[in-house]
């Protein structure tokens, strides 16, 4: 039986799937792509680009939040 590389691919199915728990935590786009890329990273053919991939996420998280933080401390001023 052929693996079904769409609905079911290996880096996806050990345990519970991402997008499930993704999904059942209300994660931003970010935070799930972080949470996609850290656990498959060991399940593809490339753990450095999936885990550089990660990084460039996480970068962008924080972005945000330092964004967010600056204007909640510039309005409280």
């Amino acid at each position: 039986m052929a693996t079904d590389l769409v609905n079911y691919p290996p880096h996806y199915t050990q345990g519970i799937e991402c997008y499930d728990y993704i999904s059942s935590h209300g994660f931003s786009y970010s935070e799930g792509a972080i949470i996609k890329y850290v656990t498959r990273y060991k399940h593809k053919g490339s753990a450095l680009q999936d885990l550089r991939k990660a990084e460039w996420y996480l970068r962008q998280l924080i972005l945000e939040q330092e964004a967010r933080e600056e204007f909640t401390n510039d309005i409280s001023q």
